[in-house]
Parts: C-alpha cells; sequence; structure tokens
C-alpha cells in the first residue's frame, strides 16, 4: 500500500507561486518537483482564490479592534450619564 506524501504549506505556496509566473510549464514543474499535474493545478488555483484576503486582513483586524474600542466608550459614556443622571436627582440639581 503506498503512502500518502506530505508537503508543507511553504512548498505548495512556492509551486503554486511558479506556476502563476509561467516561466515552466506545469509538467515540467511536475517533473522537476516529482509532483503530480493536478496538484500543482490545484495548488495555483488555491492561491490565487485566497490572494485577495492576503491584503485585506490587516484592514479587518484594524476594523474589529476600533469597534470594540468603540462598543467599550459607548458603555462607559452610559454608566457615567447614569451616573450623573442619579446625582442629578439626589442632589435636585435639574
Amino acid at each position: 500500500m503506498k503512502q500518502r506524501r506530505k508537503f508543507t504549506d511553504e512548498f505548495k505556496a512556492k509551486v503554486a507561486i511558479e506556476a502563476i509566473k509561467g516561466d515552466k510549464t506545469a509538467r515540467e514543474l511536475a517533473q522537476e518537483y516529482g509532483i503530480h499535474i493536478n496538484q500543482i493545478t490545484q495548488w495555483k488555483k488555491q492561491l490565487l482564490k485566497v490572494a485577495p484576503q492576503v491584503f485585506s486582513r490587516g484592514k479587518e483586524k484594524e476594523t474589529e479592534r476600533l469597534k470594540k474600542e468603540k462598543d467599550q466608550l459607548y458603555r462607559k459614556v452610559g454608566q457615567l450619564q447614569v451616573e450623573v443622571d442619579w446625582l442629578k436627582k439626589k442632589t435636585g440639581i435639574s
């Protein structure tokens, strides 16, 4: 029984990038790295699919951080407003 080969993410990315560059054909890459052409095609498609997300991840994290900070500030403002209203009521200030 043949054992399945496992490839690192770095290796997959390297092969996929070379396939995207187009300097060598998929057949040449398959021979060079000892993998099937279909595997190269699959890795290339996967890389192209997630490539736009590489540039948006930082923005998403920053947006999420700012949203959490905004929510905390709104909660604090609400708490302070309740305290001010209570103090006004307690002291009779309008």
